[in-house]
């Protein structure tokens, strides 16, 4: 028997792709392309845009023209918010919730013995629990490794539907994750890359940080203001589950990295991001004595505009946002920044917009993920007014994706000249470079003529001098390998 797999989306969901494959590997299936005939196709769909849930349509449609006999089981958060939508797309047999994909392969055993269609989905205050995959010491990536430490959010930001799509935060036990992690590299891991649906939240359920708070989150909009042009105070009861703690024990996510820091061997650790909605500058800069921890951190600004954060329910200022990166600018000049922005937010106006293209510019990022936004179920977002049309949500979008190219473009040129440890993971097309990372995020092209053999020099740790921009990173020569 054969399966496939189609991950739409995050980080999250390609880990819990690797788990899910790992389980049907156990039942004696053999895993192949997603193109390829195959007698079972699983789609792990993402539903953080309405484009995330058509490319989910579009693809359970595609498997089923491939084979027609085939069992098409959907999961993810497309399938945990719309099961009935998802139910009506014609081939669809199984459908399993965010926390059910642990018992995937056992749902199409079912099916293929009873022929009965089935819904699978947890409701929201049914989402408590881990969803506890096993350990995953084997991904078909075999240089980057992604180590999933916690499930769930509580932040409810307006426009965002993933905390009823995930539910509440629960977190993994510190003591598996360093014994997955262990394992990874045992088996030549390079990089280790911790995420989560919001790593920042790791461990705040033990603290009482993580209850929902239906009241503050209310408060927000019972004024005469629906676009927040209140001032903020900077002590906003919401901003920083983080900031309330003041020892010097690690905590948090924090935990993790000490103990991975300790480790042997030659890896890396990357945090696939942290929220500025609930860590402040002190505590990501509690996080920079750790060797092992690479020079980059994805901090969702969302927007440059202090009112549309405000009406994004997002509790951070833009001068708390620049704080946190001056603390990592002053650690290291060329600490690479990512972000997320999102464009045409309601009641966006142009001097908004401007605040979030200038915001670019004043943080240098190394890469910006422009969403245009879009309107989704349960949020708060859906129902405001002010929602901006779509062709200024065009615009917008073109217009800071020139300055994000910019910002990306000086980002690299201060490169110029650095020499950093890339890990070599891809051969490039034409085959005459192979290309990998930088520890602060700059994808870098290395021509094979200086390496022995262009396949095995892939996952190596090479050391690399910047010498030029070219393509979507810079050209690299090889100082020394390891």
């Amino acid at each position: 028997m054969k399966v496939a797999f189609h991950t739409l989306g995050c980080k999250v969901n390609r880990y819990e792709t690797e788990a899910m494959a790992k389980d049907f590997k156990a039942k004696g299936y053999e895993v192949v392309d997603e193109r390829e005939f195959a007698d079972v196709y699983v789609i792990n769909t993402c539903t953080v845009t309405a484009v995330a849930d058509k490319k989910s349509r579009q693809y359970i449609r595609r498997a089923k023209k491939i084979n027609p006999d085939s069992v098409v089981a959907v999961t993810g958060c497309y399938a945990q918010i719309k099961p009935e939508e998802v139910s009506a797309v014609d081939g669809v047999d199984i459908v399993a919730g965010t926390n059910e994909k642990s018992a995937l392969n056992e749902y199409v055993a079912e099916y293929m013995d009873t022929g009965v269609r089935q819904v699978h989905i947890k409701g929201y205050d049914e989402l408590d629990s881990y969803d506890d995959t096993g350990l995953v010491v084997s991904t078909e990536n075999r240089t980057r490794a992604y180590i999933k430490i916690q499930e769930g959010c509580n932040r409810f930001c307006s426009y965002c539907v993933i905390p009823y799509a995930r539910g509440k935060v629960r977190s993994r036990d510190v003591d598996e994750i360093i014994e997955e992690a262990r394992g990874l590299i045992e088996a030549g891991y390079k990089e280790i890359v911790l995420t989560g649906i919001n790593t920042a939240l790791y461990g705040m359920e033990w603290t009482g940080a993580s209850e929902k708070n239906d009241e503050s989150y209310d408060k927000l909009y019972d004024n005469d203001d629906p676009y927040g042009n209140n001032e903020t105070d900077g002590n906003n009861e919401l901003y920083g589950n983080y900031k309330h703690y003041g020892n010097d024990e690690p905590y948090g996510v924090e935990k993790i990295i000490a103990k991975l820091d300790k480790l042997p061997g030659n890896f890396r650790i990357r945090l696939s991001s942290l929220e500025p909605a609930v860590v402040n500058a002190e505590y990501v800069g509690r996080l920079l004595k750790y060797e092992k921890l690479c020079h980059h951190l994805h901090l969702s600004a969302q927007s440059g505009s202090d009112r549309v954060l405000r009406t994004m329910n997002r509790p951070y200022s833009r001068k708390e946002y620049l704080e946190i990166v001056r603390v990592l600018r002053d650690f290291d000049p060329c600490y690479g920044i990512s972000t997320d922005i999102i464009v045409g937010f309601p009641g966006e106006k142009e001097a908004d917009f401007d605040d979030s293209c200038t915001l670019t510019e004043e943080c240098g990022f190394c890469k910006t993920h422009v969403f245009k936004y879009s309107k989704r179920p349960f949020t708060k977002a859906a129902s405001m007014e002010g929602h901006v049309a779509p062709q200024v949500k065009n615009r917008r979008s073109d217009e800071l994706h020139k300055a994000a190219e910019l910002a990306s473009a000086k980002f690299f040129e201060e490169n110029r000249g650095r020499i950093e440890m890339v890990l070599t993971e891809e051969l490039h097309a034409e085959k005459s470079m192979v290309t990998g990372y930088t520890g602060n995020y700059i994808r870098v092209y290395i021509k094979t003529a200086a390496c022995d053999n262009a396949d095995a020099d892939l996952n190596r740790m090479v050391k690399v001098r910047l010498t030029e921009c070219f393509a979507d990173g810079m050209k690299g020569e090889i100082v020394t390998s390891e």
